[in-house]
């Protein structure tokens, strides 16, 4: 995005002066604070020992010198740690000002990440994760009087001044106060940029799919008639829903393109066109994760469709097992370690497995503690697990073979409180927190079984069996590229001859390594004759965020979708930050901004990770607008929804912003440029990407040149 300079009025000069002024008086103070540490007893013992050692570097052999030079650098830098301990670094000791009118006067607060003081000189630099003052900063806007409890006393004023500053290597390069933006050219001269660098476009409110109002096609997002909706949908969208009831059909599309709103309408027109042979109480939707299935529910009360069951995959598994089973409860692992995970979920592993079991042995029994046995024996061999690494062919790192080795090892091994009960008093195996001796501990794996584990038993039940599960009229599998195929195995079981389904996905958003391919999708579920229908365009991303998306995808991305119209729209704001904790500010600031505008907005700031989202929701946790949202509990009310890519798959909102692109939390990689893509592409509006340190290199280079530093 860029910025045309306006020319600096008066009063943009002098808070220029005001700021720079500042800056230089806590570097001064900072030097002296050195300088004084640099007295210390343990400094000089520090100060001597390096000056001895340059001494005898003087008249050392040369073969002495590298070993004389390495302890000077040690020495060296431990004396620089010790100047520096505990005080702001000089190159960027904050990054925002805060001054408040009290009963004592004016004070000026800085933010940073270390505190310090020194009052003789009016410096004040508070830890803007800790210090209590700081939640001024965040609550109140400049020029608001203000009212908070410190410990035990009230404190009231006045908020004089509030802003954001950048300073890299110690020179000031750009000050942000509400809408005034001041930033330093290369050339060393100041510019005003304007409004737009702080703030997201106006008229996103209401552009992204709501519970009620599904039907992406034309255009219309409401009508009175919820069947209505159906004539909204284009050529491609009303072809493939008004498939043949038993033909399987398969949706393809990119994000947007409307593969959800074809899946719901073709349940809709089955249970409509034939209630007797599908009941709703033989149908279900399937989808990844929890956010994505509360969506669905309210999607598909309005096409009359409240009797069919919506469940999350996980959700499904586990019931499905139960029934398999026929157990009421199975014990299951708090997590399954990421790289085991994948393993388990990788196709390489269902041939490997094939292979492994060869003909059925009914003898062997079809209990889950004797298959899961059975399949611990695999997970417990190390050629094996070395075979499906390599038959991954580089979608699994080695590393993963002593993961799953370590992991089965103590899923197997015997509970230590069944170990401990003959030898000891039973009451004593109970810790003082009411908990087993073994939880919280690596012990309490002992006699678990991983999620991804149940469908791959099922799978080595039905070898020697019927699984005797109730046979389904039709199921939709949303998202489908993140199925695995024991798991599509599975539902071929649960649809018998019938084969009546329908998969709605696209394999440029698959977020595991696991995906086989549609034609192995196909032959798993025993499908021949899918009808296929790939959705050509792409209705909820405007034309600047679709092509970030495909440059995102690099050589993933299919070559037709360049070609392809796209409607215009909001630039997408590109936003970069020294320090992430300017980068988490300057976002709360951009969303005080945007709920103050438009309170009807849906927002989702989407980050890299969960751990991500907790640190950018810290920063707007007061507001009552924003909600941090775990395990796919979306509200779908309008506010902002901080939350991680993990959890966003087939929703939209009107705005999104990405809070952390950087190097470190999006490497460079297959895997890690799809789930990114699905981060980019959940706006119906405008989309900021937000970066600090090291942007992604899965951003394009010319943004560096294009956006504000």
């Amino acid at each position: 995005m860029t910025h045309a300079p306006h020319a600096l009025a008066e009063a943009d000069q002098a808070l220029i002066a005001e700021e720079e002024a500042l800056l230089s008086r806590v570097q001064q103070a900072l030097e002296a604070a050195r300088q004084k540490a640099g007295r210390t007893q343990e400094n000089r013992l520090l100060v001597a020992q390096l000056q001895a050692l340059r001494e005898d570097a003087a008249t050392a052999a040369e073969a002495d010198l590298p070993h004389l030079f390495f302890q000077m650098d040690q020495t060296r830098a431990l004396l620089d740690r010790q100047e520096s301990a505990n005080l702001p670094d000089a190159q960027a000791p904050y990054f925002a000002h805060l001054r408040l009118i009290g009963e004592a006067g004016p004070r000026d607060y800085l933010l940073g990440r270390t505190t310090f003081a020194d009052v003789g000189a009016g410096v004040r630099v508070i830890d803007w994760r800790f210090a209590p003052i700081a939640r001024v900063f965040y609550s109140y806007e400049e020029g608001d009087a203000f009212e908070e409890q410190f410990g035990e006393r009230l404190s009231e004023g006045t908020v004089e001044v509030r802003r954001l500053v950048v300073i890299e290597k110690g020179v000031l390069t750009r000050i942000i106060s509400g809408a005034r933006v001041l930033e330093r050219a290369a050339d060393g001269a100041w510019r005003s940029v304007g409004r737009d660098f702080t703030s997201l476009q106006a008229g996103g409110a209401g552009t992204a799919a709501r519970p009620g109002a599904l039907g992406t096609g034309k255009g219309a997002r409401r009508v009175e008639d919820v069947f209505g909706v159906t004539a909204l949908l284009d050529a491609e969208q009303y072809e493939a829903v008004t498939v043949e009831a038993g033909q399987p059909l398969l949706v393809l599309g990119s994000a947007g393109s409307g593969k959800t709103t074809v899946a719901l309408h073709r349940l809709a027109k089955i249970a409509f066109d034939d209630a007797e042979r599908f009941p709703q109480s033989r149908m279900k939707l399937i989808v990844p994760e929890e956010g994505l299935a509360r969506l669905s529910r309210r999607l598909l009360a309005p096409l009359g469709l409240g009797r069919v069951t919506v469940e999350t995959r996980d959700a499904w598994l586990l019931a499905t097992a139960r029934a398999a089973f026929d157990l009421p409860g199975i014990k299951l692992s708090p997590e399954t370690p990421p790289l085991a995970a994948r393993l388990k979920r990788h196709p390489a592993l269902r041939r490997a497995l094939l292979a492994r079991i060869g003909a059925p042995k009914t003898e062997a029994g079809t209990t889950l503690e004797r298959l899961h046995r059975r399949l611990a024996d695999a997970y417990l061999d190390r050629r094996f697990l070395e075979e499906v690494v390599r038959a991954a062919k580089g979608e699994l790192p080695f590393t993963a073979i002593d993961e799953v080795l370590e992991h089965t090892r103590l899923q197997r091994s015997t509970p230590l409180s069944k170990e401990l009960k003959d030898i000891t008093d039973p009451d004593r195996l109970i810790t003082v927190d009411g908990k087993a001796i073994e939880e919280d501990t690596p012990y309490a794996l002992a006699g678990t079984v991983d999620l991804e584990d149940l469908p791959i038993l099922m799978f080595l039940k039905a070898q020697q069996g019927p699984l005797g599960l109730e046979r389904l009229a039709h199921v939709v599998l949303d998202e489908a590229e993140d199925f695995s195929l024991f798991e599509l195995f599975v539902v071929r079981r649960l649809l018998g001859k019938g084969r009546s389904c329908t998969l709605a996905g696209d394999e440029l958003q698959q977020t595991d390594a696991g995906f086989a391919g549609w034609p192995e999708a196909l032959d798993e579920l025993g499908i021949r004759d899918a009808a296929t229908c790939r959705l050509q365009v792409s209705y909820r991303c405007p034309a600047p965020v679709v092509e970030l998306a495909r440059r995102v995808l690099g050589t993933q991305a299919k070559a037709e979708s360049a070609s392809r119209p796209q409607r215009p729209g909001a630039p997408v704001g590109f936003h970069h930050f020294p320090v992430e904790a300017q980068a988490q500010l300057f976002i709360g600031e951009a969303l005080r901004d945007l709920v103050a505008r438009e309170p009807h907005a849906s927002v989702g700031v989407i980050a890299s990770s969960p751990e991500s989202a907790d640190a950018v929701y810290r920063v707007v946790a007061d507001q009552s607008w924003a909600r941090r949202v775990k395990d796919g509990e979306f509200s779908f009310e309008p506010g902002v929804d901080v939350t991680d890519v993990g959890s966003v798959k087939g929703l939209e909102f009107d705005y999104v912003i990405l809070p952390d692109v950087t190097a470190r939390a999006w490497p460079v990689d297959d895997e890690t440029r799809r789930r990114l893509h699905v981060a980019i592409t959940r706006t119906s509006h405008q989309l900021w990407v937000v970066s600090s340190g090291a942007r992604s290199h899965l951003i394009p280079r010319e943004v560096d040149a294009a956006a504000p530093r």
